[in-house]
C-alpha cells in the first residue's frame, strides 16, 4: 500500500511538478505562491509550535486558513485584494492535494469552499495631457539615464504596457519603419503587437543608438547593462514625479504609479499632435508569436 505523501512532499511536488512542469506558469505566479506559503508556514510555526518539516495537511484545515487570512489583514495590514491573492495560491495547492491524495479530499474541499473577500473598488486614476507633458519633461535628456527614462515613460504612456512587459522587452521585439510596433508577451502568456507613433518610434531609435542595443539586449537596462527591475522602474518614476510636481500643481494631490501610466491611453480626451497630424491614441492588435 502506497504511503500517504506528507505536506512537505506535496508542497514540493506542487511547485516543481504542477506549476513548473505541467502548467508552466509564469515566474511571477511562482513567486507569488512561494511568498504565500512562506507566510503560511511561518504563521503555522508560530501558532501550532511545529517546524515546517512536521506540518501535516490536516493542520492546515479551513479554520486555520481563515485565521491566517485574517492575520494578513490585521497584523500585516494587507488589503482584501492581497488577501484574495494569497487565498488563490492556497486554493491552487489544495486542488492539487485533492487530486493526489483522495484521503485528504474532505480537508481540501472545506478549504476550497472559502470564498474571497469583497471590497470596494477605487476609481482608476489617470494622467491628463498636461500632467503627462510635465512628467515627460522631467528627465534630463542630456544624460544617459534621462534619455532612457523619458523613452520608457513615453512608451508606457502610449502603449499601456505593464511593468513586467516593459522590463521584459528586448530590441528584437521592436520593429522600426513601416508598421513600427513592439511585440510583447503579457498576462496569460498572450502575445500582443502594439503600433508606435512617429514620435515614439523616433525616441526609441535615438535610445537604441545611444545604448548600442543588440537584438537580445534589454531595451531598458541599468548602467550595468542588466534589465531594469520592477523596483527600479517604480523608483525612477517616483523621482520624475517629484520633479514634475514643481511644474504641474495637479500632480501634488495625485499618486502616480506604473499602473496609473497604463490608463493614460484609455482616458485620452484630446488628439496628440504629431508630424503626421492628430492621432487619437494607440491601438492594440493580436500578433502571432
Amino acid at each position: 500500500m502506497k504511503k500517504q505523501s506528507t505536506f512537505p512532499e506535496l508542497l514540493q511536488a506542487f511547485f516543481t511538478g504542477r506549476l513548473m512542469s505541467e502548467r508552466n506558469v509564469s515566474s511571477h505566479t511562482i513567486a507569488n505562491y512561494r511568498d504565500t506559503f512562506r507566510l503560511l508556514i511561518a504563521f503555522a510555526e508560530r501558532c501550532l509550535k511545529k517546524p515546517p518539516s512536521k506540518l501535516a495537511v490536516e493542520d492546515l484545515d479551513a479554520s486555520f486558513i481563515l485565521r491566517f487570512l485574517d492575520s494578513l489583514e490585521k497584523e500585516r495590514g494587507n488589503t482584501p485584494r492581497t488577501r484574495n491573492c494569497r487565498l488563490a495560491g492556497i486554493h491552487s495547492f489544495f486542488t492539487y492535494v485533492a487530486l493526489q491524495e483522495p484521503a485528504l479530499g474532505a480537508v481540501a474541499q472545506r478549504v476550497l469552499a472559502i470564498q474571497g473577500k469583497r471590497s470596494a473598488k477605487n476609481p482608476v486614476s489617470y494622467l491628463t495631457r498636461t500632467e503627462m507633458d510635465a512628467l515627460l519633461a522631467a528627465p534630463d535628456q542630456t544624460i544617459w539615464s534621462g534619455l532612457r527614462d523619458r523613452t520608457l515613460l513615453l512608451l508606457a504612456l502610449e502603449t499601456g504596457l505593464r511593468v513586467s512587459e516593459l522590463i521584459g522587452l528586448r530590441w528584437q521585439d521592436v520593429v522600426f519603419g513601416t508598421g513600427a510596433h513592439v511585440k510583447c508577451m503579457g498576462k496569460g502568456r498572450k502575445t500582443r503587437c502594439i503600433p508606435l507613433r512617429k514620435e515614439t518610434e523616433a525616441a526609441m531609435r535615438s535610445w537604441q543608438q545611444r545604448q548600442s542595443g543588440q537584438p537580445a539586449h534589454p531595451v531598458f537596462s541599468s548602467a550595468r547593462g542588466q534589465a531594469l527591475s520592477r523596483d527600479g522602474v517604480e523608483y525612477l518614476l517616483s523621482q520624475h514625479v517629484k520633479t514634475a510636481r514643481m511644474q504641474c500643481l495637479s500632480l501634488k494631490n495625485k499618486r502616480v504609479t506604473p499602473h496609473v501610466l497604463r490608463h493614460y491611453a484609455d482616458h485620452r480626451t484630446m488628439p496628440i499632435e504629431t508630424a503626421r497630424g492628430p492621432h487619437f491614441g494607440p491601438f492594440s492588435s493580436p500578433c502571432a508569436a
